[in-house]
């Protein structure tokens, strides 16, 4: 998809969904990580997430969170997340409260085994087995392919 297929998507969204005009420009960010959209209150822009296409369900559900925030702000009712009105819009037409975590954001986990004692470990970081020794029974470790 590309940005004028998303303006599209996003003018056609807010008419059908909400049955007001989405005035403003709506665009891919593919610097987007965590989220999966932006609403700009400043020139009310709408920024969004190109990973999350893949699933047209949650894209849908995404766009539809950022036209609340749009529509709530252009029409001086509560447009943040706390606010009753936002809460009660998001149930009404269906949009998501959070963004589902993409796999490849997931944490990764490295797993260890003690060659003397065998017990398994899992460790955030990486490290360097060579250099360390089970702290238990001073064994030797090994990196476990996960």
């Amino acid at each position: 998809m590309t940005n004028e297929q998303l303006q599209q998507y996003v003018e056609r969204l807010s008419l059908d969904v909400f049955a007001l005009p989405f005035a403003h420009r709506a665009l891919f960010n593919d610097r987007l990580r965590t989220t999966g959209g932006r609403y700009f209150l400043t020139d009310h822009h709408l920024d969004f997430n190109r990973r999350y296409l893949e699933d047209p369900h949650i894209f849908r559900g995404i766009v539809i969170h950022e036209l609340c925030h749009y529509h709530l702000h252009l029409q001086g009712k509560g447009h943040r997340h706390q606010d009753h009105d936002f809460k009660e819009w998001l149930s009404r037409y269906g949009g998501l409260r959070y963004s589902p975590r993409l796999k490849e954001n997931e944490k990764k986990t490295h797993l260890y085994e003690c060659k003397k004692c065998g017990t398994l470990y899992g460790r955030k970081r990486k490290m360097n087995p060579e250099r360390y020794r089970y702290g238990r029974c001073r064994g030797k470790i090994f990196h476990k392919s996960s």
